[in-house]
């Protein structure tokens, strides 16, 4: 079984970087997040409209986190601490599977920095080294090119495309799953 126990939270560092554990001053960013055309265009849930939303977002992955279902890091640039800009998580914890889901979120004026692959070279480090994963996926929209460029240049393969595998808004929609293996590099 992998490890999941996130407490104390771990945080993690690069050299512009800093992942750490959401909190409740980090209400404000997340409404921004999740309720952005840009960031929310391919991940296909339900924009935020309230400030309700965020909350409710906010309690059910730190629920997750206490339970060992999940970990999210709010991610701040260092030369501005306490100011997420985003965020990146493991869930879909297939734990007798040794294997996880990636998730992750930059607000739009912090793309094509490099961040987001800052980001990840770490998270996958903590995801082989102290969960103990033996395979990391992440499932993206297809029309995402600059999330599949990102996973290509992170060490992840295309491993499957589905069609119209799943509703939302009222149309089906498609599903690219990249994957990653413990030794494989960039």
């Amino acid at each position: 079984m992998i490890n999941t126990n996130f407490l104390p939270f771990p945080e993690l560092e690069t050299a512009t970087l800093r992942m750490r554990r959401l909190n409740q001053k980090d209400l404000q960013q997340i409404f921004l997040l999740r309720s952005d055309d840009k960031v929310m265009q391919y991940i296909d849930r339900k924009k935020a409209e309230t400030m309700k939303e965020a909350e409710d977002f906010f309690n059910l992955v730190d629920d997750a986190l206490v339970k060992g279902d999940g970990i999210i890091w709010g991610i701040e640039c260092k030369d501005q601490p306490g100011l997420m800009i985003g965020y990146v998580c493991y869930w879909r914890l297939l734990k007798e599977h040794f294997r996880a889901e990636i998730g992750y979120a930059l607000l739009p004026e912090f793309w094509n920095k490099g961040f987001m692959k800052e980001v990840l070279t770490e998270i996958i480090k903590f995801g082989y080294d102290k969960m103990k994963l033996h395979s990391i996926e992440a499932r993206i929209n297809p029309a995402n090119k600059f999330s599949a460029a990102l996973l290509k240049s992170s060490g992840f393969i295309r491993e499957a495309y589905f069609k119209e595998d799943y509703f939302f808004n009222g149309s089906f929609g498609d599903t690219e799953v990249y994957s990653r293996l413990q030794g494989t590099s960039t």
